[in-house]
């Protein structure tokens, strides 16, 4: 997934809006069965933030 947020993004408010969404816990519930996390990952981290190494032109 990525996503382009602008300067007033907050992963901790973004993190509190999800868990308190009951649609968004019953698909990462879901989505889990199906996704493994990175061996990066840290326990129970599905989503990692990612380097951009290029960008499309317009």
């Amino acid at each position: 997934m990525i996503m382009e947020v602008n300067d007033s993004f907050s992963f901790e408010k973004k993190d509190e809006m999800d868990a308190n969404n009951p649609k968004v816990q019953e698909w990462e519930t879901l989505m889990w069965k199906y996704q493994q996390a990175l061996p990066t990952a840290k326990d129970g981290e599905k989503w990692l933030l990612m380097d951009q190494i290029y960008q499309l032109k317009a």
